[in-house]
């Protein structure tokens, strides 16, 4: 406030100098107009909030705000001077004042703005950066950076030939194959990809071009989350797990999706898990009746439930939720949630899944996968489930750990169940590859490892994997289990494996390190290969026979297999239940030997 009665004095004498063509000394009525400019000026600009704005910060809303309150202060002051028609005081004045008035204030706060950004990156180290995408969003963030000044921005690259060549706030837009020489020249360390709406291919493209660079490539969030305004250093995040998956995600059928849920009970075991608390996000998006969360792991219930209210509230959804505690061992606890909710599908998800956890622990895996589905499908039949779609695995093909054999056997009982025919349910599967992100999945591993350093672990130079995001593998459930007829096995058609080592050489690469090898001593990061673990197999396989059939869905395949009628198999399972039981494991292999086609025990 100060400044601005020093600046309203000053443009005053100017304005008076300029009009007079002399230096003004003030005499007479001229007094009431230097007592008069900043009477006016100060009300004015309190009026329009100038005095609550934190120079750090200021934008164009804050330059634009100024101009208005000058515009109403000049105004009133032309006003003034034409009614007082004081001797020797220009009407002219009235104008010229008032520009020049704009002017200074103007100019000091960007003055006051530029020193204070400029003691803040003083503050703090610089990375050095380029934005990949010229657009809106790539330079609201640029606008972002000057304030933080975490990062110094050296260009734009846009694909666009309009834009190359040309400056947005005086920072250059080159073209994308000026970027390896930018990289050396500059000394660039990040590059940041402002796509929002790109296309996923050109996206991958862009990806695979900077990955020979070392440069540390990050992302913007998604247009849903520009639309918030939120465009901050703090919203720059590591490259979506598609990024790394290197193809398009599966699309989903609208259509599927709803068939099952729309204004129906759902239930989902195992809803705090990976796949299970997914499968409840997408449910609850097509607004069943009753949602029914059930799990044993009491924190992954909670926050689960927690998560699912929010988006209910968010969304003015009226879906009914309600978290049930119990484990599938329980067959009383199941009985009595089916009988008591009545729910319309059931999507069993509950599972012990990590192979060598289950190969040091094989009763309880076969306790909680083969016995845990039987006990859930049974429950789901009594009281009249319309369908029950089981979580399965790749690794259920010619498996060679008891997790794989498990899963093949809980499939085993889903469709010796289907060939009863009892009852209205249908039963069915759905067989996917790795799941990145999952909890225990690769990908947040070598992540943990690469934030400490290296050295990234992977058990065989030649492993091998299917892999996809979690959405797809939830949607791949929901759609299949709205197709299902009775006993189906259904897969996705994943594309082509991933080597465990190349996706460790990407996640380096993409991270702006190198690989520490013969060739290259000077890397920063190391991958050791650790050795196959208890039951771990070099490839996984998604069919056991070769003679797949098209499903409604152009991505999902239907496998047929063959599998024991029930009558022998419940004989099997009550001797795979009396040798899990006794903990007995030669026992409980020679069962799953006899069932499961392939199984190889390592």
């Amino acid at each position: 406030m100060g400044l601005d009665i020093g600046l309203s004095l000053l443009a005053t004498w100017l304005a008076f100098t300029l009009r007079l063509d002399a230096l003004n000394s003030p005499q007479g009525a001229q007094w009431f107009v230097y007592a008069l400019a900043p009477a006016l000026a100060l009300p004015v600009f309190m009026r329009f909030g100038l005095y609550r704005a934190i120079f750090r910060y200021t934008g164009q809303a804050a330059l634009l705000a100024t101009a208005k309150a000058a515009a109403v202060y000049g105004l009133i002051l032309s006003t003034v001077l034409l009614l007082a028609a004081w001797q020797g005081v220009p009407r002219s004045l009235g104008v010229l004042q008032p520009l020049i008035f704009l002017l200074l204030v103007g100019a000091s706060r960007a003055m006051a703005r530029f020193w204070l950004a400029d003691g803040a990156q003083r503050a703090q180290p610089h990375g050095r950066l380029l934005i990949y995408g010229a657009g809106t969003a790539g330079v609201q963030t640029a606008a972002a950076m000057g304030i933080s000044g975490q990062f110094k921005l050296f260009g734009f690259i846009d694909d666009d030939p309009r834009k190359v060549g040309r400056s947005i706030n005086g920072v250059s837009v080159y073209a994308p194959g000026q970027v390896p020489n930018l990289v050396t020249r500059l000394a660039i360390s990040d590059i940041l990809l402002a796509l929002p709406s790109v296309a996923r291919e050109r996206r991958n493209a862009i990806i695979e071009s900077l990955r020979p660079l070392p440069l540390h490539i990050r992302t913007l969030p998604g247009l849903a989350d520009l639309a918030s305004g939120r465009v901050t250093v703090q919203d720059f995040k590591e490259l979506d797990i598609e990024d790394l998956l290197g193809r398009d995600p599966v699309a989903p059928d609208a259509q599927l999706l709803a068939r099952n849920h729309a204004g129906k009970v759902v239930l989902v075991s195992g809803a705090g898990g990976s796949i299970g608390s997914e499968l409840c996000r997408q449910i609850l998006a097509q607004q069943p009746q009753q949602l029914l969360l059930l799990d044993h792991n009491e924190f992954g219930l909670y926050s689960i439930h927690q998560e699912l209210e929010t988006l209910c509230r968010t969304n003015n959804w009226h879906t009914a939720l309600v978290p049930l505690l119990g484990s599938v061992a329980q067959m009383p606890r199941l009985h009595e949630i089916c009988a008591n909710y009545q729910p319309f599908v059931v999507y069993h998800a509950a599972a012990y899944k990590h192979v060598p956890l289950v190969e040091s622990n094989p009763a309880e895996g076969i306790f909680n996968n083969v016995f845990g589905t039987l006990n859930m499908a049974l429950a789901a039949r009594a009281n009249g489930a319309a369908s029950f779609v089981l979580v399965s695995t790749d690794k259920a093909v010619r498996p060679t750990n008891v997790m794989g054999a498990s899963k093949r056997m809980a499939e085993l009982v889903l469709q010796g169940l289907a060939a009863q025919n009892e009852g209205i349910t249908t039963f069915c599967m759905v067989r996917f590859g790795n799941v990145l992100g999952s909890s225990g999945s690769v990908v947040p591993l070598f992540r943990r490892q690469l934030a400490e350093g290296g050295p990234l672990t992977v058990t065989h130079a030649e492993v091998t994997r299917y892999f996809m995001t979690i959405p797809e593998a939830a949607q791949l459930v929901l759609q299949a289990g709205a197709m299902a007829k009775g006993g189906d096995v259904f897969v996705l058609d994943m594309g082509e494996p991933v080597k465990i080592i190349d996706l460790a050489l990407r996640m380096v690469e993409l991270s702006g390190l190198r690989v520490r090898s013969a060739s290259q001593p000077d890397g920063e990061i190391d991958i050791v290969v650790t050795g196959l673990r208890p039951g771990e197999k070099l490839y996984e396989e998604l069919l056991i026979g070769d003679n797949p059939s098209p499903s409604a869905h152009p991505r999902i395949m239907k496998a047929n297999e063959d599998f024991l009628p029930w009558e022998k198999l419940n004989v099997e399972l009550n001797a795979l239940r009396e040798a899990a039981s006794a903990g007995d494991m030669t026992l409980m292999k020679d069962v799953l030997t006899r069932c499961v086609q392939g199984y190889s025990p390592t």
